[in-house]
């Protein structure tokens, strides 16, 4: 069995990208903050014959998220395919000159010390398995900086550069990082940015396993 742990599950992406990866044999760990969500989510999935677990884990605090996925690993078997896609707090989102140093501690938690402590816990897992996926999933500002995102569009950059020096890293030991972003919101029934296309098209990035970068729509959409 193979396993796909999702880090910042939800109803939307999260669920649709556990539904495409179960259809296709994997094994399901959802990681989030609310044990309660993820716990419905897990249910949820069970009705869609999708074996799945969920763990509970600030993915802010490196400590609870490397133990939340060991558990699932303990639980489910090694981790094969890890998506990182946890959505930013409103309050990262401000307006560069409104910055203070203390605003940035939040923003760089979440997109650099998550995904590293993230990969450094499954990483020993692909390893064994002599393959695995990092999916790192940003919005637009991880491309063109903006404004009146400071935050996010900081903390993103610094995630795609750790994201592309693992691409470079990795490639030879049979281990795929890749990155898909997202331009704006999600968008249910939207040709490309509903949960189920940006689903589909990870599952893409996961088979077809070539270049670092993708974007589901067009920057400008």
């Amino acid at each position: 069995m193979t396993t796909i742990a999702i880090i910042g599950a939800g109803p939307g992406l999260g669920a649709a990208v556990a539904r495409r990866f179960g259809r296709e044999g994997f094994d399901v760990a959802l990681v989030s903050r609310s044990q309660e969500r993820v716990d419905g989510l897990v249910a949820e999935l069970a009705d869609a014959s999708v074996t799945a677990r969920g763990f509970a884990a600030d993915v802010r605090d490196p400590k609870a998220l490397a133990a939340a996925l060991d558990a699932a690993s303990g639980a489910l078997g090694p981790i094969e395919v890890l998506q990182y896609s946890p959505l930013p707090h409103p309050d990262f989102m401000r307006p560069v000159l409104e910055t203070r140093p203390d605003d940035l501690i939040g923003p760089i938690e979440l997109s650099v010390y998550g995904p590293v402590a993230a990969v450094r816990q499954v990483l020993p897992g692909m390893r064994s398995l002599g393959r695995g996926t990092v999916l790192l999933v940003n919005g637009g500002s991880a491309v063109i900086p903006h404004a009146d995102r400071a935050g996010t569009s900081i903390a993103f950059a610094a995630e795609s550069a750790y994201g592309h020096l693992l691409h470079d890293t990795l490639a030879d030991d049979g281990i795929h990082v890749g990155q898909l972003i997202i331009p704006g919101e999600i968008i249910p029934g939207h040709p490309r940015k509903d949960p189920d296309a940006l689903a589909e098209a990870l599952w893409g990035m996961h088979r077809e396993r070539h270049g670092f970068r993708h974007f589901a729509d067009d920057l400008d959409s």
